[in-house]
């Protein structure tokens, strides 16, 4: 696939160079097509990557990943343009995170809101699909980082961009473990776990760990 990355940071460079591993055509998308962080990644990464601004990206794919500080998500899809993400399939892995007071974050979003619903009411003809945001990003590419059983969840409005991005997590990065919520509704309940996550992450000293549901 043709496959966009939005941001230049940890998580987009992580997720880009799996996916240029597994064989796609990555372009990491920023707000210059010079982005120097963005050079860097292409040049580690090799003849599959590419780089350009997030209109350039956004035009060049077919599925793009949300890699952006949840803060500024919404205004860089709409630099990336309506017509450039029409019908294409968002796995936004982001969240909504208020750094102004500090460390540990908090959630930007009240209860009844999720940023992955901002995204999907801003370009309706989008299709948004909330994952891989309960987790380090070097888990999302390599699930068996952490032993044991663990899972990664499923938000978003449309079966069929569900289907291929779940496809993506399975055959791709390896999980062997899809809980989908439902529709884009449901990305408030993982969103609302980044708190926790935080705590965590600062209790455990590392980030190799995640979730497993188990029900009788």
């Amino acid at each position: 696939m043709k496959i966009a990355i939005l941001g230049t940071g940890m998580v987009g460079e992580t997720l880009g160079s799996k996916l240029v591993a597994l064989g796609h055509e990555v372009r990491m998308g920023s707000r210059t097509p010079d982005n120097a962080k963005a050079a860097a990644w292409v040049k580690k990464a090799g003849g599959k990557a590419s780089q350009g601004t997030f209109r350039d990206a956004a035009l060049f794919a077919e599925l793009l990943f949300n890699c952006t500080l949840g803060n500024a998500s919404l205004e860089v899809l709409k630099s990336a343009g309506e017509d450039a993400l029409r019908g294409k399939v968002l796995v936004d892995v982001s969240n909504p995170l208020d750094f102004t007071k500090g460390m540990p974050p908090v959630l930007s979003t009240p209860p009844d809101d999720s940023l992955g619903e901002q995204l999907q009411r801003a370009f309706p003809s989008l299709k948004v699909v909330k994952t891989l945001n309960t987790m380090n990003c070097e888990v999302m590419v390599e699930p068996s980082r952490v032993p044991g059983d663990h899972d990664v969840f499923v938000s978003g409005n449309d079966v069929d961009a569900k289907a291929r991005v779940k496809q993506l997590l399975t055959e791709g990065f390896g999980w062997k473990h899809v809980i989908d919520l439902g529709d884009i509704t449901t990305a408030r309940g993982t969103e609302a776990f980044l708190p926790l996550w935080l705590r965590l992450w600062g209790t455990l000293r590392t980030g190799d760990f995640n979730i497993h549901v188990v029900k009788r």
